[in-house]
């Protein structure tokens, strides 16, 4: 670990009051037993509660250790993540979730493995605490990016993740607003590999995920990473159409056989299909209208967040 002269750690903050002690706590004693100068970035994400007071003062309480950036509002998860990378100075900068389900004391195993050369070293949970439909939901995630990248990591949707300073820096310069950070630092990394982390249950406080926050993270992470969906409704635009083709000859067919009487009692079934054909076309449009969306949120090219201030440096 010679090579490394500065760990960084990134912590999001979003109403956190009732965990920032002990995160803040825990964060150092981990730090400290890494042997390597650090310096822990807890990114206030324009919290409600006195989040942003607490950072303060561990701020000025740990100066040099602790450093507090204050985005003006609320932008997400991974903006401050971001947001956090921009002010980060280590040769490796880990990110961490503050609601303590992700144990800072796996800090040091994660500096150890990404100095073997690792670019990016991700983190499995075992023994998760999560509901079912948290779960549910994170395996649908890790198979679509598996998919995707080629790289096969088994848990993408876990913050506890170290990066390479070079791979940072990579992530720094795409300006796309979507960014999914760990789909987006495989893109560039050359050797990736994962460890066991412990996870444990929420300390205090709700998750900041909840069932909208989740689909809309889907949508975000389908279409940030590939036009797959648009190729399948072209596909199933073909289906359909090859299907409607064949449902009118055997109408025809039908009516030849049985007369008049039979194609008129058979009504409803076609109003079925009209019904199918309809749904498949606005489908089709939401799709269609969320890749437009994405386009036009990247065109204006606005910043993804804006820092307030900065305390600690």
């Amino acid at each position: 670990m010679n090579e490394i002269s500065l760990v960084s750690v990134v912590i999001p903050v979003f109403n956190e009051e009732l965990n920032l002690d002990e995160l803040i706590t825990r964060c150092l004693s981990a730090c400290r037993s890494v042997k390597l100068p650090f310096e822990i970035i807890l990114v206030d994400d324009g919290s409600a509660d006195q989040s942003a007071k607490k950072i303060t003062d561990a701020a000025k309480s740990h100066s040099g250790e602790i450093i507090g950036v204050f985005l003006n509002r609320n932008y997400g998860q991974h903006a401050a993540v971001m947001a956090g990378f921009s002010e980060a100075r280590g040769d490796i900068i880990i990110t961490l979730d503050a609601d303590l389900q992700n144990p800072p004391e796996e800090i040091p195993k994660l500096v150890a493995k990404t100095s073997e050369g690792f670019d990016v070293v991700g983190s499995v949970r075992m023994a998760r605490q999560d509901s079912f439909f948290r779960r549910i939901a994170s395996f649908l995630i890790n198979k679509a990016v598996q998919k995707h990248t080629g790289v096969m990591m088994h848990d993408y949707g876990c913050m506890l993740r170290a990066y390479r300073r070079n791979i940072v820096k990579a992530m720094l310069q795409c300006h796309e607003r979507s960014t999914f950070i760990p789909v987006l630092a495989n893109t560039f990394a050359r050797n990736t590999t994962e460890i066991e982390v412990a996870h444990s249950k929420r300390l205090a406080g709700d998750s900041k995920y909840s069932l909208w926050k989740l689909v809309n993270l889907q949508f975000d992470l389908m279409t940030s990473m590939t036009t797959f969906p648009l190729r399948l409704l072209s596909l199933l635009g073909a289906v359909i159409s090859a299907t409607g083709v064949g449902f009118g000859f055997f109408l025809l067919i039908m009516r030849l056989i049985y007369g008049s009487d039979w194609a008129v009692q058979g009504v409803f079934t076609l109003f079925a299909i009209l019904f199918i054909f309809i749904g498949a076309q606005f489908v089709g449009m939401g799709l269609l209208g969320e890749y437009i969306g994405r386009i036009y949120h990247d065109v204006r090219a606005r910043p993804r967040y804006f820092i307030e201030s900065v305390v600690g440096r």
